[in-house]
């Protein structure tokens, strides 16, 4: 038994008896409850509704929110068919020539309407009923979005009980003289409630305000009481699908019913209402082969699964690997009366490991020439799994026939194939033919129920041709020590070159390749070399006591073959070079106190123990007097010193420095020594130029002298 709940208030009801009460436009009763029925019955009455415009009802039209009822002609709302489940409310649209209206009919269960009931009496925020004794009464208004125009059209009316002469309605909130503000005005003198535009519910989907009663002088003599505003529901937007791209994979053979991806589509509209009741469809599967229904999507969840068996689901062949859906989302429940939206879902076919490598042919040719290294054959493979995956990409191995690892196999990542190298050069005359044995696999495993089979493995014959090889040093570089100075002519050593291609008695001749410093000479038969120049150590030549020359080895081959051998010659050091002194001049002040007049060094191109120590030591110094001496400082240093001031002029002192070789090697060289005068800290040797007094020719002179006096 249906049951259907009405609802009086005694504030409203003391209003309705008052004389003055005027006609309200719209539904006189805007708020049911009923309980919901096991099944509402075709074509049977549910409850009654009372609408009037207060001119007649001319033109009166009712639309309802849920497709399955309808309102007649006088106010009864009918089921058009058997129904078990009808949502939780239903909202009902009344429109006549003057006015419209909006009822609302909120379902629930028998557990429920104690509830419900009592929600209503709970504030007065409901329905703006207060629970102290108001003389407002400002019952909640209803307003469909998007009417259209005439504007303003009124929506609602207050009403108050006292009767004060100039007292007046006002009316404020959110709406009215807030942001955004003029969307509601009242009648001051009516209290008819009248909306200014088009209202948006996804914008704004309720408001509320209060409502006061003023004096003549603008004193609230009653109020403010809540006024609720609220905005119904229309069908004004349609499912978006935001996510997008939308792409799912699913692996090939996978069991029919798989779960591939979800599509989930937006609706702005309320979502308590059939108006944001999403339903999805496929409307279009591309390609249609080998099926066109590959897949299915439930239409509340949105999720897509596979309907085809895990045989038809075989990318390998399939006319494409990848399948787009156009999927539907209908607001309304489905039903044709609802909004659409549309979006492509891409769906990939995976490739799983199901089909191995396999080789083109059983056996392979290469042909390599001896001692090349590099590529020598591609081996080609077919594969029917995905070339952007692992199921794909192959591994070769060489599993026989390499045990000195003079081959390497790679994989071409372009082209699969696999390339056979030669790492190591090959040697005809130890064997002229190679047989291989390769095995292809993936780099991916294969499936279980697959294995790799004698297609999998092939053979590759190498045959190695012969070529005429250089000849060999041995060893290679060759070394020898010999002393520097060693006589013209003398045998520095012999070399030996051998021929690789044994088998073909070739023989061989021998010729200088570089000999910077030309010391050298080679028998072009025997190999002997000697020298045709002194070997001296201290050459420009020679890099850390070594001597480097490269020799040729010519085989009698056609074309002959060449090899290069290189010999390092370390010398041994002789005592062949004498001591040099520096500096070779030197400077000092006639009026000197300091009369420290240079340090000598001495240096030596040999080797120790041919150089330092090194011995310093004067001339025989003749006449009365000595005017200097040389006093040793340490191994390679010493120092001159003058025994008295001289007059300005040029000195030569003989100096003799010896080193330490045996025998020893002694080189004389003269000191040129300016005495200079020196005034405010500034030396002046100019004059000194025309006075060269040696005592060389002091002595000499002093001879003659007293040769002349003999005679």
């Amino acid at each position: 038994m249906l049951k259907v709940y009405f609802l009086f208030f005694p504030q409203v009801l003391l209003l309705a008896c008052a004389e003055d009460l005027e006609c309200v436009p719209g539904f006189q009763q805007k708020v049911f409850y009923i309980e919901q029925p096991f099944e509402f019955t075709e074509d049977q009455p549910v409850l009654n509704l009372e609408f009037d415009d207060c001119k007649g009802n001319n033109k009166l039209n009712f639309e309802v929110s849920n497709p399955d009822f309808k309102v007649e002609r006088d106010g009864s709302l009918v089921a058009l068919k058997n129904i078990s489940e009808a949502g939780r409310a239903l909202f009902v649209h009344a429109r006549s020539e003057h006015a419209e209206d909006m009822a609302e009919i909120l379902i629930v269960g028998a557990h429920e309407k104690h509830g419900a009931l009592k929600e209503i009496f709970k504030t007065e925020g409901n329905l703006g009923i207060p629970r102290q004794k108001r003389a407002i009464l400002a019952t909640p208004i209803l307003i469909p979005e998007n009417q259209r125009p005439p504007f303003p059209r009124s929506v609602g009316k207050v009403i108050s009980s006292e009767g004060v002469e100039g007292a007046k309605f006002r009316l404020s909130g959110k709406g009215v003289d807030q942001d955004p503000k003029g969307i509601f005005r009242i009648n001051e003198i009516t209290g008819d409630v009248s909306v200014t535009r088009a209202l948006d519910r996804e914008a704004i989907a309720s408001y509320e305000l209060e409502v006061e009663v003023t004096d003549i002088n603008g004193k609230t003599i009653d109020g403010p009481v809540r006024l609720d505003i609220s905005v119904i529901d229309q069908n004004d937007n349609r499912p978006m699908f935001k996510e997008g791209p939308y792409v799912g994979h699913v692996m090939e053979g996978s069991p029919t019913g798989t779960t591939v991806m979800q599509m989930t589509a937006f609706d702005a509209d309320d979502s308590s209402t059939d108006n944001a009741l999403l339903r999805y469809n496929i409307l279009k599967q591309t390609p249609t082969k080998p099926s066109p229904n590959m897949f299915y999507i439930d239409p509340e969840k949105g999720d897509i699964v596979t309907v085809v068996s895990p045989v038809l689901l075989d990318r390998e062949t399939m006319e494409t690997p990848k399948y787009e859906l156009v999927i539907e989302a209908k607001d309304m429940g489905g039903l044709d009366v609802g909004l659409t939206g549309t979006a492509t879902a891409t769906i990939l076919i995976d490739d799983k490991n199901d089909h191995p490598p396999e080789f083109t042919k059983k056996e392979f040719q290469a042909t390599v020439k001896e001692g090349v290294t590099g590529v020598i054959v591609n081996l080609t493979v077919g594969d029917k799994d995905d070339p952007a995956t692992g199921a794909w990409r192959a591994v070769y191995t060489i599993i026989n026939g390499n045990p000195g690892q003079s081959f390497e196999i790679h994989t071409n990542p372009q082209t699969n194939e696999g390339m056979l190298s030669v790492v190591k050069p090959l040697d005809y005359e130890i064997s002229a033919f190679h047989t291989l044995l390769i095995k292809v696999e993936n780099e991916d495993p294969l499936i279980p129920d697959i294995a790799y089979g004698p297609s999998s493995t092939a053979t590759v014959q190498i045959t190695v041709e012969d070529v005429n090889e250089g000849p060999v040093f041995h060893p290679n570089p060759m070394g020898v020590t010999k002393q520097e100075n060693i006589p013209i002519g003398s045998v520095v050593l012999t070399v030996n070159a051998t021929d690789p291609d044994t088998l073909q008695h070739q023989t061989i001749r021998y010729s200088i390749y570089k000999d910077p410093a030309g010391w050298l000479e080679i028998n072009p038969t025997n190999g002997t070399i000697g020298t045709t120049a002194i070997l001296d150590r201290e050459s420009p030549y020679v890099r850390d006591n070594k001597y480097t020359a490269l020799f040729l080895a010519i085989d009698s081959g056609n074309p002959p073959a060449t090899g290069t051998g290189t010999l390092h010659i370390t010398l041994e050091d002789v005592n062949d070079n004498v001591p040099s002194l520096y500096p070779t001049l030197a400077k000092v002040c006639d009026d000197a106190k300091d009369l420290r007049v240079v340090v000598l060094g001495a240096s030596d191109k040999d080797l120790h123990p041919n150089t330092d120590p090194f011995k310093f030591e004067l001339s025989k110094q003749s006449g009365p007097e000595k005017l200097w001496r040389v006093t040793k400082i340490n191994n390679t240093h010493a120092q001159v010193i003058l025994l008295q001031n001289l007059k300005k002029a040029n000195y030569n002192i003989p100096i003799s420095v010896t080193d330490s070789g045996k025998p020893p090697l002694t080189n004389n060289t003269e000191l040129k020594l300016q005495v200079c005068s020196c005034k405010k800290s500034k030396m002046d040797c100019s004059a000194t130029d025309a006075l060269h007094i040696s005592v060389t020719l002091i002595l000499l002179s002093l001879i003659s002298l007293f040769c002349k006096s003999f005679l």
